[in-house]
């Protein structure tokens, strides 16, 4: 059997597993949520590290805390907030709605890892305690969904914009290089007017971009912490001025100066709707991204009986029973990811109308879902770029076969010989299977150099009347 100490809480003795740095309320909660054996997000982990750190220089400013302890909790806040005590975070994601055991974990490890450094005896609350010291001035209600916003914060602006502009800048590109391809253009997968590959790919990279823009517009509000609120959202036991203070240190922390106090704290407690706005963010990137990719999966599909106006990077076999067959590996991926981050919001939704009264109580489950979402579609964006989009080639030959072919050409004809004999027109050349331009030009109802005018598929994706 493995060696054990002995912990107290306020509800009495619990073994604890000797080495580890949480006690007695953390092990309460693994024995009460033998759940999912999913703990909650590191990110959000790590933000609890930052938001002691910055906590425990505001007290130490204001008295509450010594020297002694004040240097402790800093430096093992500190190896929280860089990931070197993941381990001791054990607690499932299904767990008390406002994240309280998280946050005693947090402050349990915390507060250990402190005593450790000055010498003192793990287990002993001396010369830290979790909730004394280490938790001064704060709530679980206010701290956790503050550790909650902060990491999604974060991943937003350093992981997924930034894979969201990569994948923008791949698609921007696609746009100049195929400007001067014309294809087919399709509208309920039917033959439609010409357009351009790059006309087409202009409108991903623009899905991507206002993705971007509805992700930064999310995190507006998501900025607005919390913290400060403690219980229910009057402050109560917060020290005046602590904390603007906490904030200043978080910021200076994290360098990120829009992290800001909520205006008001009875919403920034009572409701989570700030997540639920950036996860709606998400699940509209997850749509685009499944347009895109469905798109770029119709084009490249073939190589000999499919639409094969694009070719797509050959990446693996795509069969254990048909040689030499490839498939659309890394288009399929993007749609799965887009398929869990839907998931995720539908999720993320029941959790934030599930609040009641003074607090929201599915904070953890959104957590997970919102960085598990967050996560996915950053790494989805990147390597959709990085091993489709930029290798991505056009089938010229293809794309003007299929344009000379698209009877939809005829549209152009309209306004010179009227809708109802460029409908004669079009069905004869599709009863007959032979080219519109051929067929117009044997109906002597323009001159050929005119017909040849008109029918030039380059000049129909200008717009205009030809």
């Amino acid at each position: 059997m493995s060696e054990v100490r002995t912990e107290r809480d306020s509800m009495g003795e619990m073994q604890v597993p000797a080495g580890a740095y949480y006690g007695a309320s953390t092990q309460r909660a693994v024995e009460n949520f033998p759940i999912s054996g999913q703990p909650i997000p590191p990110e959000v982990v790590h933000a609890l590290g930052q938001l002691k750190a910055a906590a425990a220089t505001v007290n130490h400013d204001q008295g509450v805390l010594d020297d002694r302890q004040y240097q402790a909790i800093v430096q093992a806040a500190g190896e929280v907030a860089d990931g070197r005590l993941d381990e001791h975070f054990v607690v499932d994601v299904f767990q008390t709605g406002s994240g309280t055991s998280s946050n005693m974990n947090a402050n349990e490890v915390i507060a250990n890892r402190a005593i450790e450094i000055l010498g003192g005896t793990l287990g002993s609350k001396d010369p830290v305690h979790p909730n004394d010291h280490v938790n001064a001035g704060q709530s679980s209600n206010d701290m956790f969904p503050t550790a909650v916003h902060v990491a999604a914060y974060i991943a937003c602006a350093e992981r997924l914009l930034p894979a969201l502009e990569r994948l923008r800048s791949a698609l921007d590109a696609k746009t100049t290089e195929f400007g001067d391809i014309v294809k087919p253009g399709r509208t309920h997968l039917m033959d439609a007017t010409p357009v351009t590959l790059g006309q087409e790919f202009s409108g991903y990279a623009r899905q991507v971009e206002l993705g971007a823009d509805r992700v930064r517009s999310a995190l507006e509000r998501v900025a607005e912490l919390p913290l400060g609120g403690t219980a229910v959202g009057t402050g109560l036991n917060a020290p005046a001025g602590m904390t603007e203070a906490v904030l200043d240190e978080l910021r200076r922390r994290t360098g990120h100066d829009a992290l800001r106090e909520a205006s008001n704290h009875f919403e920034a407690q009572a409701a989570r709707d700030g997540l639920v706005e950036l996860s709606g963010a998400c699940k509209v990137i997850a749509v685009s991204l499944t347009k895109i990719a469905n798109d770029l999966r119709w084009m490249g599909s073939g190589p000999m009986t499919g639409l094969g106006e694009l070719r797509l990077p050959e990446l693996q076999p795509g069969s254990s029973i048909m040689p030499a067959k490839v498939n659309p590996v890394i288009p399929e991926s993007v749609t799965q990811v887009a398929a869990q981050v839907i998931g995720n919001d539908a999720a993320i939704t029941v959790g934030g109308l599930s609040g009641a009264f003074e607090l929201n109580v599915y904070i953890p489950v959104m957590a997970r879902n919102m960085l598990e979402s967050v996560r996915l579609l950053a790494t989805s964006c990147d390597n959709f770029a990085n091993q489709c989009v930029d290798g991505l080639q056009a089938n010229v030959e293809r794309c003007s076969e299929l344009s000379e072919r698209n009877l939809s050409i005829v549209t152009a004809l309209v306004p010179a010989i009227g809708y109802d004999r460029s409908a004669e027109l079009a069905k004869q050349a599709l009863r007959e299977d032979r080219a519109l331009r051929e067929v117009v030009k044997e109906s002597g109802v323009l001159p050929e150099n005119e017909v040849d005018r008109i029918l030039d598929t380059k000049r129909m994706t200008e717009g205009g009347v030809l």
